[in-house]
């Protein structure tokens, strides 16, 4: 439940990498976001002023590098995670905004492109494509993109597979919240990270006080940065204290 904060500066802009940006129509997704309330606030739907990247980018560790820069008081580790927490969340929303309405798109980086914002935040992916074998696509794109974001944090692979599990949770559970069905959309992750396999973690839920929450796999590090703090459901708190907060958050769902 943390934020969506980026650790990119201002000045170092994820649209500069290639020098390109995506010619990206995505008129299926827009039928996609016209089913669900709130698709913008999703990252259904890109901001015209905001320019697109292509998804392809993301899978180049020196375009990665340029992303994720974030001073240096804060180790490459924790910038590369946390800004893999922010676009993995964006990334992954328009196949599984697909999965949930029955509008298969595409999950593939080639037919992916994602809008930063100037400051380095993503806001928005936008899919150009129909979609076929959900897991196979998946898989494919996470393998390419999680070994650029693990080279430039100078960091192991699994912690960021952790974390696309969790961006997989949050987002297929943000989708049944807009559509009113949680029950339903949140069944489809446990089927889906095991159509994409090992060394994706099976994605869990808990239920507290009448409301479904992820229950974590991983830790986005934004404690890590200047400023920060826990979530309230980071993994790395106590039991007791988590469902507490949980408790407390239940109250407006």
């Amino acid at each position: 439940m943390g934020s969506g904060r980026s650790a990119s500066s201002p000045a170092e802009r994820p649209g500069t990498g290639t020098g390109k940006t995506a010619a990206v129509t995505g008129e299926l997704q827009a039928t996609v976001a016209g089913r669900i309330p709130g698709a913008a606030a999703l990252g259904l739907l890109a901001p015209p002023s905001v320019p697109l990247v292509p998804a392809v980018d993301l899978a180049d560790p020196a375009w990665v590098t340029r992303a994720v820069r974030g001073g240096r008081t804060v180790e490459r580790r924790v910038t590369a995670t946390v800004w893999w927490y922010s676009v993995s969340t964006v990334l992954l929303t328009p196949a599984l905004a697909g999965l949930v309405t029955g509008v298969p798109l595409s999950a593939r980086l080639s037919d992916l492109a994602v809008a930063f914002r100037p400051d380095g935040l993503p806001v928005a992916a936008v899919s150009s494509g129909a979609g076929g074998d959900l897991g196979a696509e998946l898989r494919e794109t996470l393998t390419a993109v999680v070994p650029a974001v693990a080279a430039v944090g100078r960091m192991r692979e699994r912690p960021l597979w952790a974390i696309a599990t969790d961006s997989i949770a949050n987002q297929l559970l943000a989708l049944g919240r807009a559509l009113g069905n949680v029950p339903a959309a949140t069944a489809h992750a446990a089927p889906l990270a095991a159509a994409i396999g090992a060394p994706l973690p099976v994605p869990r839920y808990v239920d507290v006080a009448g409301a479904r929450f992820t229950q974590r796999a991983s830790c986005c590090l934004m404690v890590e940065l200047p400023g920060g703090s826990l979530c309230t459901s980071c993994p790395h708190r106590l039991p007791a204290e988590r469902e507490a907060l949980l408790e407390q958050a239940a109250r407006w769902f």
